[in-house]
């Protein structure tokens, strides 16, 4: 039996669970081969999605009815808020030119065009999914796609696959169920799926999963209604949508949610961030919160379907991540695939633009149609010039992990002395190498403001009083 190895060679100890911080806790970064296997998921397939390729999507409404201020400070959850969206709906599978009434998951991908940016909530219309590690999705997704040889789609690789991974079985029987072929994007249900969390103004994280019920009610086909349909019409499910709210038959869902204090998650039997398990409704009931109605068809397929841009990272004050090791994953993925399928200011597009103010340093690349305004001296953080600062206020409460915890630690509190090593190297520089150093800065800093200046000569003090004198001599004979 060869050697699992890296593109580059090295030999793989084990491809089939992530790096993470203790059992439950988030995926590290260091984990290469995850991220490789990600990123060059993304890289397979162009210019198409490398999955959900063949999708229809509307615009529409999310109005909250229901109070759940105590859950989360979201201005987009509270009640009598309505936010405007674009829902796409897909297959998982097929490619672009792919049937719709095909036995698939669907895509139920929801961007809310909130006051606070927008919030990307990427799900299915199935609460679990087939693997709970994305160390796994890249080797999953190959099953799904066609055989690199044959060109053909493989039955025996898909049963291959979720025989050897047994965390599947959930997703398996709900894929072949009734359930597994919905006979219209209408008439399915809609969840998040990811376990994410929702944090209210005192500062209190509440695990969360979220849930869209159809008011059209569950309507399914068989294999053999499927097959007449696909015979007729590889395009049923967007004919479905497209005409019914062209007919002003809009669509609509209750939106509910389940709610998992950190206290029961850790007592819980399982673990509630696997994505291949549901939460029991009666342990964890069904809260209502709202409706979401779908209203209007996009004017151009290509500019609001096919470039429409969905990424998990997408959140906004109230709402947040959980230690779900492939929603973590899906949070570099999803942004990572965009870049490299439409482009690097993908999000300035105007499907995937926010409403509200944009200021940020990610300014540079292809496609930057002046959506983001560069300021003289603006142009990198931090500055002294009045550019967009961070703001504490959005930090969020640390997440326990066992016996850490994960929060943005102040690197340099690690160690505050930055002078004593500078020192040992300055003192060991003899008179004409310090005369150089002093020199050197001396012109590097032609053009430097002179409260730049000030700021440095302070620091070279910490450092020695020779070093900050010599530097000032040096700069006040290029005065």
């Amino acid at each position: 039996m060869s050697q699992l190895t890296t593109t580059s060679g090295n030999p793989i100890a084990d491809n089939q669970n992530s790096i993470t911080a203790g059992a439950r806790g988030p995926v590290l970064l260091q984990d290469y081969q995850l991220l490789e296997k990600l990123a060059h998921q993304n890289r397979e397939r162009i210019p198409e999605r490398a999955v959900h390729a063949k999708g229809s999507a509307a615009y529409g409404e999310l109005e909250i009815t229901h109070d759940i201020s105590k859950y989360t400070k979201a201005s987009v959850l509270q009640k009598g808020e309505k936010t405007r969206l674009i829902l796409r709906f897909s297959t998982v599978a097929g490619e672009a030119g792919a049937a719709d009434a095909e036995r698939d998951v669907r895509g139920f991908a929801i961007k809310f065009y909130t006051k606070e940016g927008n919030w990307d909530l990427v799900g299915n219309n199935t609460p679990v999914f087939f693997v709970k590690d994305a160390y796994k999705f890249p080797d999953f997704i190959h099953t799904q796609k066609r055989d690199p040889r044959s060109h053909l789609r493989s039955s025996d690789a898909a049963w291959d696959f979720w025989t050897l991974n047994p965390e599947t079985l959930h997703q398996v029987t709900i894929l072949m169920s009734d359930r597994g072929l919905p006979a219209s994007y209408r008439h399915m249900h809609g969840f998040g799926s990811h376990t994410y969390s929702l944090i209210n103004a005192k500062g209190e994280r509440f695990w969360v999963k979220f849930h869209f019920k159809t008011r059209q009610g569950i309507k399914n086909l068989t294999n053999k209604e499927a097959a007449d349909i696909v015979a007729n019409d590889r395009e049923s499910h967007q004919r479905d949508l497209f005409e019914n709210i062209e007919k002003g038959n809009f669509p609509k869902w209750d939106f509910k949610i389940q709610i998992m204090s950190e206290k029961e998650a850790n007592e819980l039997s399982f673990n509630p961030f696997d994505l291949t398990k549901t939460w029991s409704h009666k342990d964890f009931p069904l809260i209502d919160v709202g409706v979401m109605t779908l209203n209007e068809n996009p004017e151009n397929y290509f500019n609001e379907v096919e470039q429409a841009a969905f990424s998990p990272s997408n959140i906004v004050p109230g709402i947040s991540f959980s230690p779900d090791k492939m929603l973590q994953a899906r949070i570099f993925s999803y942004p990572d695939a965009q870049r490299y399928r439409i482009g690097t200011h993908y999000a300035q597009l105007g499907v995937n633009r926010p409403i509200n103010e944009v200021n940020t340093y990610t300014v540079g690349g292809a496609m930057n149609n002046g959506m983001y305004k560069v300021e003289s001296k603006k142009y990198y953080e931090p500055n002294s010039y009045d550019g967009p600062k961070e703001d504490k206020k959005y930090l969020e409460p640390d997440l326990a992990l066992g016996d850490v915890v994960a929060a943005r630690f102040d690197h340099r509190l690690d160690s505050d002395d930055y002078f004593s090593q500078p020192k040992a190297l300055f003192d060991l520089m003899n008179e004409a190498q310090k005369q150089a150093l002093f020199s050197n800065i001396a012109d590097s800093m032609d053009g430097v403001s002179d409260m730049v200046k000030e700021r440095a000569l302070n620091l070279f003090a910490k450092i020695s009083p020779e070093y900050a004198s010599g530097v000032k001599d040096a700069l006040a004979k290029r005065a």
